[in-house]
């Protein structure tokens, strides 16, 4: 059988994407080497060019049929109308950062590609291409006509989806609705099945201090999810909550669950990146960055790095591949068993 082929797309060309890319290559050299997988870049030819040579990598093949059966490949996102400066947000840095996205969707759509990896974009130079999206999530749920996709972040086994993200916080309440929280309980059940737990824990948590405490702190948690975690009961699914959010992620950690739904962007992020950031007490660098971010209720497969462009390191050589790394292992361990 032949290995799933993946397509990772650039992300920001003037941001790490480049760099991780070839770093990434470098390490998985001996597996692409012995046919364990395909990878298929997308996106600025002349951002990986100059990436490999800071790093001394060997290039990357570029093709222009992306069905060509090379074990490691870039395919152009779009032809550049403007040199793009490393380190520097652009509209023309969003602008291919959003026609790499859009030519790897339609090669999963097609099933040219298995799935889609996709390195870090900026949302404000998105925005200034045109592209009105708050990031990748809103974007692939548009160019593949889904309408209720959820962010999950995975670090190891302590996974946290969303029930919101990229919104303000003051719109957070209103966000909670009964049929968001069950397609969000829903689809985290799916992905955990999907890898290999048959009868899923999921932890909620509450939205409010210590779950509304009994209406003083807000009415959300004993008027929504409380009643639909309830419905939960005799399924072949265990939902807990709504639980603190101050206790909820200890207990995660703890193997209480094997996921927990986050209200909102901050209090999902926060403990994920904790854990998956290391970061060097004596001179503050980062030494490790580590975690993926998957898209679930799409049509395609699409997982990610859990960092951003980094504008500020861009071009150093010191940008890490670990995330990168996971993300691709990640897309690779769903097309061999799709989410159920």
């Amino acid at each position: 059988m032949a290995a799933p082929r993946l397509a990772i797309t650039m992300g920001d060309p003037a941001g790490i994407g480049p760099e991780i890319i070839v770093k990434a290559g470098t390490h998985l050299a001996p597996r692409l080497e012995a046919g364990e997988l395909s990878l298929v870049v997308i996106g600025s030819v002349a951002a990986l060019r100059s990436a490999e040579a800071m790093l001394a990598a060997a290039p990357i093949p570029e093709i222009t049929d992306p069905a060509q059966p090379l074990a490691l490949a870039i395919l152009e996102a779009g032809p550049e109308r403007e040199p793009i400066r490393v380190g520097h947000m652009s509209a023309e840095g969003g602008r291919l950062a959003y026609l790499a996205i859009e030519k790897a969707v339609r090669l999963a759509q097609s099933g040219t590609v298995a799935g889609i990896v996709t390195a870090p974009l900026n949302k404000e130079a998105l925005n200034l291409a045109g592209y009105a999206y708050s990031g990748h999530t809103d974007m692939l749920a548009d160019l593949t006509g889904a309408r209720d996709s959820v962010m999950m972040l995975a670090h190891g086994d302590f996974r946290v989806s969303h029930l919101s993200t990229h919104v303000a916080l003051a719109d957070v309440p209103s966000k909670l609705t009964p049929a968001r929280l069950r397609r969000v309980i829903d689809l985290t059940a799916g992905m955990l099945r999907s890898l290999g737990i048959r009868h899923p824990r999921i932890g909620v948590a509450a939205l409010n201090p210590h779950a509304g405490e009994g209406g003083i702190f807000g009415r959300e948690d004993i008027d929504v999810t409380a009643p639909l975690v309830a419905s939960y009961e005799g399924s072949d699914i265990t939902v807990i909550g709504p639980v603190p959010g101050d206790t909820i992620f200890v207990k995660l950690r703890g193997r209480s669950y094997d996921a927990v739904v986050a209200m909102y962007h901050d209090q999902g992020h926060i403990p994920v990146k904790l854990l998956g950031f290391d970061v060097d007490p004596e001179t503050g660098e980062w030494k490790a960055l580590s975690g993926v971010n998957i898209t679930l209720g799409l049509p395609i497969i699409r997982t990610s790095v859990d960092h951003g462009t980094a504008f500020d390191i861009a071009g150093k050589g010191i940008a890490k591949e670990e995330s990168l790394i996971e993300a691709i292992d990640f897309a690779l361990r769903l097309a061999r068993n799709p989410v159920s």
